[in-house]
């Protein structure tokens, strides 16, 4: 599948910069206050790209030309962050890497629900991307040349991932937005008004997930040092790998679990485990916690994305689709996450990663209690009760 191997290509990228992207910047020398602002800065700052890329690609009903632009800031990025340690050097390296590494996901999304269609199986296709970051972060984990130790080193496999994923989008079909059959009525019209990219619906959806994705900051931004600092175990790479893999079954299959039991109730049980998870980190600080930890990582994001995917396409009209992803990725991801990150960093310096660990669980039960409160909202208007 010719869409598949372009998630396969881009991915490749997210196989550099989640495990190491953390690492690159402890690399320069920043202590873990700093490390949590720069890293809290990287989501918020990459709010506005897919708002840009987006725009841009639903006026234009192409996707390739926004994809490698924002591949090409990508590239670019990584050469100062690598080379220069200077804080205000690094502010703005790190803004430009958001603004393209962010884009890519919510691009991609759409591209893929559009081709695919309500029928198709966007969690197969996206099971390929999974593939490649596990592929690309064993690889970092044992290549014997260009450790990723090193920032520059690190700085080096991003513009190489970054270059081989924009000659991979020739594979990606260039979809224009189609509109939906006379005979599928919109969800809002289901609903008795016009077609609006925002309702109640949504707006309680993203509350439930932007909690979630609080509650899971700490593991996106401090687990590879967690791993090497606290656990004090050099397997990055490999720690990522595992949870990238644990993920693909699981994303294989959730078409047939979205059809089930609906997006909204996957999205809650996404939630409880990640409470399970920091737990485990808390808990058991050692190399067995740390893989048990990331085999949750299957229903923390294995499981969420694909539904978070499909709550989103259910309620945005195909023709605002890539801005509809845009918002997700802005007020459900990225400001959760800088929030969570620019905390983190400060729970760290004055208590450690156990209690980072233990306290972002409040997140996660506040999320689990909204969803009890709000999910006949969250329901999608087509599915049949």
């Amino acid at each position: 599948m010719p869409i598949a191997l372009s998630f396969f290509a881009v991915f490749s990228v997210y196989g550099v910069t989640s495990p190491y992207l953390p690492v690159l910047v402890r690399g320069l020398g920043y202590g873990a206050a700093l490390v949590g602002i720069l890293l809290g800065l990287f989501e918020l700052a990459g709010i506005a790209g897919p708002f840009l890329f987006g725009r841009l690609a639903d006026r234009l009903g192409r996707y390739k030309p926004s994809l490698f632009l924002a591949l090409a800031l990508v590239a670019a990025a990584a050469i100062p962050l690598s080379l220069i340690r200077n804080p205000f050097v690094s502010t703005l390296a790190i803004i430009v890497l958001a603004a393209g590494l962010k884009s890519l996901i919510p691009l991609m999304d759409a591209t893929a629900t559009i081709t695919l269609g309500s029928k198709g199986n966007y969690g197969l296709v996206r099971a390929a991307g999974s593939v490649s970051f596990v592929f690309v972060a064993l690889g970092l984990q044992y290549v014997p040349f260009m450790r990723p130790d090193k920032a520059l080193n690190i700085g080096i496999w991003l513009i190489i991932t970054a270059i081989v994923s924009m000659v991979a989008l020739i594979f990606l079909p260039d979809s224009r937005p189609r509109p939906r059959a006379a005979h599928c009525p919109e969800p809002a019209e289901l609903a008795g008004g016009k077609r609006k990219i925002m309702d109640a619906g949504l707006l309680a959806g993203f509350a439930v997930i932007a909690l979630g994705r609080l509650a899971m900051a700490p593991v996106v931004s401090f687990f590879s040092l967690f791993l090497v600092e606290e656990i004090r175990w050099d397997a990055v790479g490999l720690m990522w790998a595992i949870s990238a893999t644990s993920e693909i079954p699981v994303m294989i299959f959730s078409s047939r679990l979205i059809r089930r039991f609906g997006a909204p109730r996957l999205l809650a049980a996404s939630v409880v485990a990640v409470a399970a998870r920091l737990a485990v980190y808390a808990l058991f600080p050692n190399p067995a916690g740390a893989v048990t930890g990331q085999l949750l990582h299957s229903l923390c994001f294995g499981l969420f994305h694909p539904a978070a995917v499909a709550f989103v396409s259910a309620r945005v009209p195909p023709e605002r689709r890539a801005t509809g992803m845009a918002l997700y990725l802005a007020f459900c991801i990225g400001i959760p996450t800088f929030l969570g990150s620019a905390l983190g960093g400060w729970v760290v310096e004055l208590a450690g990663y156990r209690v980072l660990f233990a306290s972002f669980i409040v997140f996660a039960l506040a999320s689990t209690v909204l969803y009890l409160f709000t999910h006949k909202l969250m329901e999608d208007p087509a599915r049949p009760r």
